[in-house]
């Protein structure tokens, strides 16, 4: 299975859902919260974001938002 991973920030519902849904689907991922580790807020700027959470899949598009169907492409 692609590596997920998410980025997030504390207080976030669309970052809380988007942890939901892959939770709820059995699938693994790795969370880097920007409140517990600002590093990675340059690194999302440099890749054009603005806005959290941003799901990054080995192999494909990084987004950002809640998107179920983007999200229902990584659990299909």
């Amino acid at each position: 299975m692609a590596k997920v991973t998410v980025y997030s920030k504390n207080n976030c519902m669309q970052c809380k859902m988007t942890k939901r849904y892959l939770s709820e689907h059995n699938i693994d991922f790795e969370e880097h919260n920007i409140n517990e580790q600002p590093e990675y807020v340059d690194y999302l700027k440099q890749r054009g974001f603005m806005a959290l959470p941003v799901v990054d899949v080995d192999g494909k598009d990084a987004f950002s938002g809640f998107r179920p169907d983007q999200l229902n492409s990584i659990a299909g």
